[in-house]
């Protein structure tokens, strides 16, 4: 079951990102953050009325860095994502199981067999492999961004799983990420300049964004705190494939071999990473 979860949210991810890339030909990345915020808090924040749930938690401490991670990792990502490729972008940010993993065994000690450093390294390379012949070379400012989402997406993803392990079911997790994006656009948006106005495009394309992602975030925290870190942070990857996919069809960016290889050797790694991980069940948490 988690494997399914953390592919819907892979799947939905990009499409995501489809609705980031279109919607950066008209809106800013201040604007898409914001909207990316808000509609994911109206959507949530309704489900949590209707069912008169509780938001009070002890934890908000927790909830606060996850939240602060996940949104600057968030304004990187979109703003890689309106200035290179939608694969490239994506595979940047999609580094963070390899930090996830670094960030396991470095700060939390967690056991790891023989070859665990290997794999690791390997993935490395692979988006060396991936970036190399897919970047010109006034895009690697975009690069950097979508590295740096990568990197801060690693720490949120641990606190998401500290989530977890401490019992805070998906839905406030989200909620409060998707606060905390929605009030830290804001003040963004409205020191922009221009303002964009919004046709039947846009708003769908909003609506896409917005709901897109926190359906995605559902899917994903799910994933994380109902199984294995790694085995989320593996299948995570294919992301980079449904997003090379839709590349390919919706802007012809089609990758040379030299990138598929580096797509394969990520893959590849994260799934042998998992394998060589010692600690079993490490998200696990009661329903």
């Amino acid at each position: 079951m988690q494997s399914l979860w953390m592919i819907a949210a892979s799947l939905l991810f990009a499409c995501m990102g489809v609705c980031v890339k279109l919607g950066s030909a008209q809106f800013s990345a201040a604007e898409l953050v914001f909207w990316r915020g808000f509609v994911a808090t109206l959507l949530i924040g309704s489900y949590i009325l209707v069912r008169r749930l509780p938001l009070a938690t002890r934890h908000a401490r927790t909830h606060v860095a996850r939240g602060l991670a996940g949104f600057v990792s968030l304004v990187m990502y979109f703003y890689a994502i309106s200035l290179i490729p939608l694969a490239a972008a994506v595979t940047l940010n999609y580094t963070s199981p390899l930090f996830l993993a670094l960030l396991l065994v470095l700060w939390l000690k967690e056991p790891v067999r023989r070859g665990f450093h290997g794999v690791l390294a390997a993935g490395f390379v692979g988006v060396v492999f991936l970036l190399q012949p897919t970047l010109e070379q006034d895009q690697w400012l975009g690069a950097l961004f979508g590295l740096g989402s990568g990197i801060i997406s690693s720490v949120a993803y641990l606190n998401v799983r500290r989530l977890g392990e401490l019992g805070e079911p998906e839905w406030r997790t989200v909620f409060y990420f998707s606060a905390m994006a929605t009030l830290g656009g804001l003040p963004w948006l409205l020191a922009s300049s221009p303002f964009h106005a919004i046709d039947h495009r846009g708003w769908l394309l909003l609506l896409g964004v917005g709901g897109f992602g926190v359906l995605a975030q559902l899917c994903m925290t799910a994933a994380y705190t109902r199984g294995k870190t790694l085995v989320s942070a593996s299948l995570a990857y294919s992301t980079v494939v449904f997003s090379s996919v839709f590349g390919m069809v919706l802007w012809d960016e089609t990758l040379p071999w030299q990138s598929w290889a580096g797509v394969i050797l990520i893959v590849a790694s994260g799934l042998f990473a998992t394998a060589l991980s010692g600690r079993k069940g490490s998200a696990a948490v009661a329903d």
